[in-house]
């Protein structure tokens, strides 16, 4: 072959390789686009409709009042949220360290194989199991202490998963120097592995928050709803959240109604999308630290 049929060649394989190139990294612009594009879209139809219905009335005044505010949705969901994590977060956190350090035999893998599977098990099959035992069974009605239990088994495998891969991050020879020192199994967990692996765990804790705020299924079964505040007791007292409000009201025939539904909306979004923006600056934290 002469050096001018090889230089044709070449130049035809640059060329098809250029045309690949460009059809591949213009697919990919096609599918980020596919991806932004709804996410922008929702944010902007929300945040428009979301804070256009912002008032002082709002955060003041309950569902029921002359005012229709969310101030009974907005104590509920916190409500639920706090007593959810305040169970959660110490039997994942827990269950996490078993699996981590004491975890490799059947045991484990039994707790690891019924975290996957409940893990993957929909909310709703959760909320009307929990319907069963606490609300129908044990006779708590529609309750705080139902719907905090119920969000809590939801997060507890994510929280259990997060935690034990956190900790196996951590170095051995951190543990074996802990040992080396006279150290017990507890003060090298509580001391030494889990203050090494806590922004991991941190993050984990952040994203069981942001699943408790955005559930709806397991609530409508467990929590019911009220249009007054909280009463402050945990059993035969339905409460308020803000996913009902968007659930429910959005279909009422009155603008009113549509406008607390958006606002409602809003606000979970702001927190979820606040819990997220925690979780990078925890991840990147962890990951430059």
């Amino acid at each position: 072959m002469s050096a001018v049929a090889k230089l044709e060649s070449r130049s035809a394989q640059e060329v098809r390789r250029v045309a690949l190139s460009v059809a591949g990294w213009g697919l990919c612009a096609l599918a980020l686009l596919g991806v932004i594009f709804p996410l922008l879209d929702i944010v902007g139809v929300v945040a428009g409709h979301g804070i256009a219905a912002l008032s002082f009335e709002l955060f003041t005044q309950t569902t029921t009042g002359p005012a229709n505010g969310l101030a009974n949705a907005i104590e509920g969901t916190f409500v639920i949220t706090l007593f959810a994590m305040l169970i959660a977060v110490p039997v994942g956190v827990g269950a996490g360290i078993h699996l981590s350090e004491y975890g490799k035999n059947r045991l484990g893998s039994a707790i690891r194989f019924m975290s996957d599977t409940l893990t993957g098990t929909p909310s709703i099959v959760l909320g009307y199991f929990s319907y069963i035992v606490f609300i129908t069974a044990l006779g708590w009605g529609f309750s705080l202490l139902a719907a905090a239990i119920t969000i809590a088994i939801l997060i507890i495998p994510y929280l259990a998963r997060i935690t034990e891969l956190a900790l196996q991050q951590v170095p051995n020879p951190m543990r074996e120097a802990a040992y080396a020192l006279g150290a017990t199994d507890g003060v090298v967990v509580f001391k030494v592995v889990l203050p090494a692996a806590s922004g991991a765990v941190i993050t984990g804790g952040l994203l069981g928050l942001a699943i408790s705020v955005g559930e709806t299924a397991p609530l409508i079964y467990t929590a019911g709803w009220s249009d007054q505040m909280w009463t402050g007791r945990f059993t035969q007292s339905p409460l308020a959240y803000l996913t009902y409000v968007i659930w429910t009201f959005i279909n009422q025939p009155d603008e009113h109604s549509h406008q607390l539904a958006y606002a409602a909306a809003f606000l979970v979004m702001l927190v979820v999308l606040a819990i997220n923006v925690g979780v990078r600056l925890m991840v990147k934290r962890t990951k430059f630290s």
